[in-house]
């Protein structure tokens, strides 16, 4: 099973003061370029992967949504996206999302927002979810970029000879990466922009929008800590069609 991380109290505690926490869609500041993405809600069927408090559950249904479902395996997220919410068309399942089992054409959006990093075995996910949506339908997520999930430490892979080659966290080197992020020993899967747009062609999607997200001028006004995210983009954005 995947790292439940967002379980630990200690890291569920530091999450819930994240600013996108308190504040949701409204916090997350890439959500307006996310949005921009989005088809229309009205009448959509709805799965939102890695729910966490549904923020965005109970956003589509006030734009038109006729039926949402949740999923993440966190039990804390989902108790708290359960007490926040008091809608009898939005439903909150637990899963391991590496291995969700979908209808065919049962949805007509999927989105996930900074989820899809955590998944080992993304090209099944990808299959899965191009089977699940209806046709045209529309999967739109953002993820932690990969410039970012590549760390600039230089920590060689030492062969049996002694010798060094590339160091095991560049940006080419795809796999698992661990990290302190609230808490030490945050476990993320590192993959290269190629093997996220690949990975949809693959599955069968068509990709129709890529945006690298860092803070427009208004934003760094603002938020003047902001400015720092210019040097390399923290979110990959993707809209994608079946």
């Amino acid at each position: 099973m995947s790292q439940n991380i967002y379980d630990d109290p200690s890291f569920f505690e530091g999450y819930s003061r994240l600013q996108r926490s308190r504040l949701g869609l409204a916090g997350a500041p890439e959500w307006p370029v996310l949005q921009a993405m989005l088809p229309s809600m009205a009448g959509l069927r709805v799965l939102d992967l890695g729910c966490g408090f549904g923020w965005f559950a109970r956003w589509v249904r006030q734009a038109g949504a006729v039926s949402v479902v949740g999923v993440d395996l966190s039990e804390r997220m989902l108790l708290r996206a359960r007490a926040e919410t008091s809608d009898a068309v939005i439903t909150y399942l637990r899963a391991n999302i590496e291995h969700l089992t979908l209808p065919a054409s049962s949805f007509d959006l999927v989105y996930s927002s900074l989820t899809l990093h955590y998944v080992e075995d993304l090209s099944k996910l990808l299959r899965t979810l191009h089977a699940s949506l209806s046709p045209n339908g529309r999967f739109v997520f953002s993820v932690e970029h990969p410039i970012f999930s590549a760390p600039l430490e230089q920590k060689w892979q030492v062969l049996a000879s002694g010798s060094k080659i590339w160091p095991l966290n560049s940006y080419l080197v795809e796999g698992q990466r661990v990290t302190d992020w609230i808490t030490p020993g945050v476990t993320k899967q590192h993959r290269t922009i190629a093997a996220y747009v690949n990975g949809l062609i693959d599955a069968g999607f068509r990709l129709l929008r890529l945006e690298e997200w860092g803070p427009s001028e208004a934003q760094i006004q603002e938020h003047p800590e902001w400015a720092d995210e210019i040097h390399r983009p923290p979110f990959l954005l993707m809209s994608a069609q079946a």
